[in-house]
């Protein structure tokens, strides 16, 4: 049964048109330190085009981080250590045996996920997350195999990605050429974005067996982009075209067009200064608004974000290069996926920074317009 949220004022344009696991430390961190919030027309007088509310899909997750889906079962991590298997709107809590103690720092532990292009045949998929051990905190990539309701860490693909109080990086995708794609952060350490040695502050691409490509653009190097501060979004259009968002610093959030070799800069160049041999962003919240981007996805020429100070779903016209709001009212939101005609997307507001309604965390969805 269709179920409706209540007492929420939510507004969804369908038309074209112009952490913590400790909740009681709500401290803010540095990529979401701002001069003001991008509201992005917040207000409830204004006018729309069509004003509909969105299906609630389930309720009460924990610190949910990144949506998968595979025909009509949709898989949530959540940052705490288990995997949400969603079926015909049943939650099942699946357990998660890592081989790592998972780390309770701010904005870290089970992040990216996807499943393997076998899945059906395997029971594997890609994950990401941060631990802890006697050398220190990493992060790091490994394959689980699901048997029963329980998955199990089987290979470790890449390990000790710099991890820090913040800024961990996380997303995981399968990039339309089958390679693995991940988003890792500067763990706070700003200067390891533009150090082509490490593994913080970057992009980087393997093939699904954990190995090097022959054709990544440092050789021998998992790097394929560098210059980034904490990415956190990873999608591809239907003409190959890759995009990547990335939280800034006080502001200067970023949508970029993510090519191989390319440096977008960070901590040499913000928002949307220019600088010889840097990358400027696509699209920039500026110098005195944000809306820390998390995960998005591609549709018929636009880009959907996920904004955790933004509170909103946002929509990037690649086009018209407009954006605006087609979501808002229902506080931080993690990630998003498409899967026509749907737009599913988590709300995370239980991750110590947000302000929890009843029954949070929530996955939703609203039905995209056939354009």
């Amino acid at each position: 049964m269709k179920k409706i949220a209540p007492s929420i004022t939510v507004i969804c344009f369908l038309l074209v048109g112009c952490s913590l696991f400790s909740t009681e430390n709500t401290s803010t961190e540095p990529e979401e330190q701002m001069v003001e919030v991008t509201k992005l027309g917040n207000d409830s007088s204004e006018a729309t085009l069509n004003n509909i509310e969105p299906e609630i899909i389930v309720e009460n997750l924990t610190i949910p981080w990144t949506i998968e889906k595979l025909d009509d079962v949709i898989y949530l991590t959540e940052r705490t250590g288990g995997i949400e298997k969603i079926v015909d709107g049943q939650a099942t809590r699946q357990h998660v045996e890592l081989e790592k103690r998972l780390s309770t720092a701010s904005e870290a532990g089970l992040l990216g996920f996807a499943l393997a292009p076998d899945f059906e045949q395997s029971n594997s998929a890609f994950a990401y997350y941060t631990y802890n051990d006697d050398s220190g905190q990493f992060n790091r990539i490994v394959t689980l195999h699901l048997n029963g309701d329980t998955w199990t860490e089987e290979k470790v693909l890449l390990d000790r990605i710099p991890s820090g109080s913040v800024h961990h990086g996380g997303r995981l995708e399968i990039g339309p050429d089958d390679k693995l794609y991940a988003t890792t952060g500067d763990a706070l350490q700003s200067s390891i974005a533009q150090d082509a040695n490490s593994l913080g502050g970057k992009i980087l691409r393997m093939n699904l067996d954990g190995s090097i490509p022959s054709d990544n653009p440092i050789p021998n190097s998992y790097v394929y982009s560098l210059g980034h501060r904490n990415p956190q979004g990873l999608a591809w259009a239907e003409d190959g075209t890759m995009f990547g968002s990335e939280h800034g610093n006080d502001a200067n959030d970023e949508i970029n067009i993510i090519e191989a070799g390319n440096n977008y800069g960070w901590p040499l160049i913000k928002g949307n200064d220019k600088r010889d041999g840097f990358v400027s962003p696509l699209f920039t919240s500026g110098s005195n608004k944000t809306w820390a981007p998390s995960g998005i996805s591609y549709y018929q020429g636009k880009l959907f974000v996920a904004a955790l100070r933004g509170q909103a779903v946002l929509e990037f016209d690649l086009i018209t290069k407009e954006s605006r709001p087609i979501v808002l009212g229902l506080g931080r939101i993690r990630d998003v996926l498409v899967d026509k005609p749907y737009l599913y997307f988590i709300s995370n507001n239980t991750d110590g920074r947000g302000t929890p309604e009843v029954n949070d965390d929530k996955l939703y969805r609203i039905k995209l317009p056939n354009n």
